[in-house]
């Protein structure tokens, strides 16, 4: 090893001969090991994804798995829904899990009528139900497919028209990110699989789920599929451990940004010591009221140094991370509460510097359709050259963490060279947010059934759940009854 190799070594503890303890950390916060011997295909956008998805499909030889949060009824869902028809047809195991919420409509059940006709199995991931209210805040947020258990996508492309744009409108399509693996990992795409598969019914054939040993190597890149369920938090953990103990550079994208007060901390706290922290969002969301979310945490990462773009086209919903150039991270997970606590998700988590290289080269050719938002008097930066090092600075803490992140009112003002500057027109959301909860109050006034009604609804929904859930509870606990005693006096014997 040479000295010069060593010494990088020494600054950065990503994947080096000395971080045992960084491995052993990324193990047990993200839960997944680390496995060896794959290969990668960096996918970007639709147009890359679906082509590519339906070969697959219409080569399949023994087994098919998908699992997508949104299967739209359009002209994208009926292709798809068409080739696995044909696959099932032929023979081919053809099983598709799809969340309630994510592909609802009122004709999303003839999509699917005729690949069940052929034989193919479809399940819909936790439909709504008034006997677990609280349950339909847990999703299926993941977007993959396995090929014959040899080859695996992970992403964040959905299966809808949306992704592609709308020519004849002028309405670009989708910017998003996935990935293309082949190799041992695959049999932790389909085990995780399996995993929700087996929340809808009756658990996944043993013959469809192949061991990491099954499988030859494929290439020489090492990753960790990361498979997080409800409650688990490993992803909230590893977003924060990557935060922590990135050196140089940490470049996030990210389609709903609603982080929480500990999460923009560490990445505060990461910039002040100076790492080089940029985040690029959607300037407008498909979800009306993300984007103003999203901006009352722009000014706290601003002061703080951290570099906050928008993305210029219809929508940005690529969820991804690349930090210090030999870390990255591709998949399903927003940077919020949903994706990290309550949904379902699947992300790859990749070690390997020649892939975090080509995830860097993809970043600043995004920054060339994004606008950076900057304060009133802050100096210009590049964006194309890697920051160097800075000269830390000591992070102090403003305020509470709630008051620091969720400050609300950061509106965005004149734009000039790909730069808007945030200043004090931030008064016209919270003017807004005053008008609203004016109507609110004006309207509990003079009509108050608008308010009274749905309230009594709701309070009686959870009441009769509760009640249900009780005798239910007392039913399953209650103890088995004991044998009446015959009092009748036998005969004597004899």
């Amino acid at each position: 090893m040479t000295r010069e190799s060593s010494s990088l070594d020494n600054l950065n503890p990503f994947f080096t001969p000395s971080s045992l303890l960084a491995d052993q950390a990324f193990s047990r916060t993200a839960g997944a090991p680390l496995v060896a011997g794959n290969s990668l295909r960096l996918l970007r956008d639709a147009a890359e994804h679906y082509p590519l998805w339906l070969n697959a499909i219409r080569t399949a030889r023994h087994c098919i798995h998908l699992e997508n949060y949104i299967i739209e009824n359009d002209s994208v869902g009926r292709e798809f829904m068409a080739a696995l028809t044909e696959r099932a047809q032929a023979g081919v195991s053809v099983r598709v899990l799809h969340d309630w919420m994510g592909g609802f409509s009122v004709n999303s059940p003839a999509l699917f009528r005729s690949l069940i006709q052929a034989g193919g199995e479809v399940r819909t991931f936790n439909p709504i139900r008034l006997s677990n209210p609280q349950d339909w805040l847990t999703r299926d947020h993941r977007k993959s497919l396995t090929i014959d258990g040899q080859t695996g996508y992970v992403t964040g492309v959905c299966i809808s028209a949306r992704w592609l744009g709308d020519p004849t409108r002028d309405i670009p399509p989708w910017r998003d990110t996935g990935l293309e693996i082949k190799g041992p990992a695959v049999a932790e795409i389909i085990a995780a699989f399996a995993q929700a598969w087996a929340t809808c019914g009756t658990a996944l054939p043993a013959s469809e789920i192949p061991a990491p040993g099954d499988l030859p190597e494929a290439g020489n890149i090492s990753l960790r599929v990361l498979a997080t369920t409800p409650s688990t938090s490993g992803m909230y953990r590893l977003d924060q451990l990557i935060a922590t103990i990135a050196r140089e550079t940490l470049w996030l994208t990210d389609a709903y940004f609603v982080a929480t007060p500990i999460y923009v901390q560490a990445l505060c706290a990461a910039s002040l010591d100076g790492v080089d922290v940029r985040l690029l969002v959607p300037s407008s969301s498909d979800i009306l009221f993300i984007s103003p979310l999203s901006r009352a945490s722009y000014r706290p990462l601003l002061e703080a140094g951290v570099r906050v773009f928008e993305w210029n086209g219809s929508m940005i919903h690529a969820k991804t991370a690349v930090a210090d150039g030999r870390w990255a991270r591709v998949g399903s997970s927003n940077l919020n509460l949903a994706s990290w606590i309550s949904n379902y998700e699947l992300d790859i988590a990749v070690e390997n510097t020649e892939f975090a290289e080509s995830m860097e080269a993809m970043y600043l050719a995004d920054l060339d359709n994004a606008t950076e938002i900057i304060l009133a008097g802050q100096k210009v930066k590049p964006v194309y050259p890697l920051n160097r090092r800075r000269t830390p600075r000591a992070y102090r803490e403003k305020g509470s963490g709630m008051t620091t992140a969720m400050r609300l009112g950061n509106t965005v003002a004149s734009a000039l060279r790909q730069q808007r500057v945030l200043n004090t027109a931030e008064a016209g959301l919270l003017a807004s947010m005053g008008m609203i909860l004016l109507a609110i109050s004006v309207a509990g006034l003079y009509w108050p059934q608008l308010l009274a009604i749905p309230v009594a609804i709701i309070s009686l929904w959870l009441a009769l759940w509760l009640l249900a859930r009780a005798w239910h509870l007392r039913q399953r606990h209650r103890p088995p009854s004991l044998p009446t005693k015959n009092t009748e006096e036998k005969p004597p014997e004899g």
